[in-house]
């Protein structure tokens, strides 16, 4: 029994240390004519997960869409996320 339990808890404990971290930034944007504007929360990659690296993934995202990047306004990870739910309204992880 003492085997079992600790092959499950090797198991747990390496599939937690591959699993990657969720990445979310919160960012602003807009559209000309008429001028439209937008905040919304998008998921990135780990290895976007910072303001600088997070505003080229944001921009080419968004930007199929003709949204222009304004800023970065956040990074942040899953404690965050509900709590912006309803600030971003249609652009909650819309893109």
């Amino acid at each position: 029994m003492s085997r079992l339990f600790l092959s499950a808890l090797l198991a747990l404990t390496l599939s937690a240390t591959w699993a990657e971290a969720a990445c979310y930034a919160d960012y602003k944007a807009k559209r000309d004519n008429p001028l439209r504007l937008h905040y919304g929360v998008i998921q990135l990659p780990e290895a976007a997960c910072s303001k600088q690296a997070a505003a080229g993934v944001i921009a080419r995202r968004i930007g199929a869409d003709g949204w222009q990047l304004l800023t970065v306004v956040s990074v942040f990870d899953d404690s965050g996320l509900q709590q912006r739910k309803a600030s971003a309204g249609q652009f909650f992880l819309r893109y």
